[in-house]
């Protein structure tokens, strides 16, 4: 019945039965089998049919989080007692700063706790991350705090603070950075994203008017367009590009500071997985040693 399980689970995130064979390998006939067999064993159906849709009735949404938590009941089945025994692979998403930062070396915590486990990095934008996490297409993700309330069934953590600063070319001369955004043009982040989100709301509040530019989402191409003269940029100090010799000037907004938050999200029924603590545990570990240095 675990499979039937899974199955209804594919079609609820899906939205049809189509979709949900698409997504898990099925042909739409076989996904109808297999929730055929699963409603005549409970004796009720889950479904509304609407033409090719499939919707949750109200039997339907209550066996929902049952269904998840059967499943993740029967993975704890399976675990090994020792951690180095554990073998499968671990869905992580993770933003790019991230990927290029802070995870290399929680990963390699991971591997020296868990050498059996295999790690998968799923790159994307934190709102792409948030539905994966959601669906249940990845395990975890550290990525922005978003500017909504999250789906009750994720657990949201915050992980660190990332000041926004903003940079401007090597020659350009002044230290307001209030005047600088008010007499160059603005390389923005992209409005569309959590962290563009926070650029546009201090933008607002300050009731600053801005020259336009460009706009994109990648923070190592946003310093390099402003390191080649195109304007000036409010980021959050973070990134490779902290790395290497300044190739931008650095201005600090003061009191006038907003922080971009990473947070580790999950669903709050995979918590107590014991993969999902290792990673936690290994993700506080480098934080710390982050902050003795």
């Amino acid at each position: 019945m675990i499979r039937e399980i899974k199955t209804f689970l594919a079609i609820a995130r899906c939205g049809s039965f189509a979709a949900a064979g698409n997504q898990i390998g099925l042909t739409q006939s076989a996904v109808s089998a297999q929730i055929k067999n699963l409603e005549e064993t409970l004796g009720l159906r889950l479904f509304d049919r609407t033409g090719r849709s499939a919707y949750l009735n109200a039997a339907g949404l209550r066996a929902l989080p049952l269904a998840e938590q059967i499943l993740e009941t029967f993975a704890l089945m399976g675990q090994p007692e020792s951690l180095s025994d554990y073998r499968g692979e671990l869905r992580i998403g993770a933003i790019a700063t991230v990927q290029t930062g802070l995870l290399p070396s929680v990963l390699l915590r991971l591997r020296h706790e868990a050498p059996g486990v295999a790690p998968k990095l799923v790159p994307g934008v934190s709102l792409n991350l948030l539905s994966q996490v959601d669906a249940g297409d990845i395990d975890l993700a550290v990525m922005i705090r978003p500017p909504f309330a999250l789906p009750k069934e994720l657990h949201a953590e915050l992980i660190r603070q990332e000041p926004f600063v903003l940079i401007a070319p090597m020659d350009v001369e002044g230290d307001d950075p209030f005047q600088l955004l008010a007499e160059h043009p603005l390389v923005r982040y992209d409005r569309s994203s959590f962290g563009g989100r926070q650029v546009s709301h201090f933008l607002r509040k300050h009731r600053l008017e801005v020259r336009p530019g460009l706009e994109l989402d990648e923070l190592e191409a946003i310093v390099k367009m402003v390191e080649s003269g195109l304007g000036v940029a409010l980021v959050p100090k973070a990134g490779l590009w902290l790395e290497r010799e300044p190739t931008v000037r650095i201005l600090s907004l003061s009191n006038a500071t907003f922080y971009r938050e990473l947070m580790l999200v999950s669903r709050h029924s995979a918590q107590q997985l014991p993969l999902h603590q290792l990673f936690r545990r290994c993700l506080r570990g480098e934080l710390s040693d982050e902050k003795a240095h």
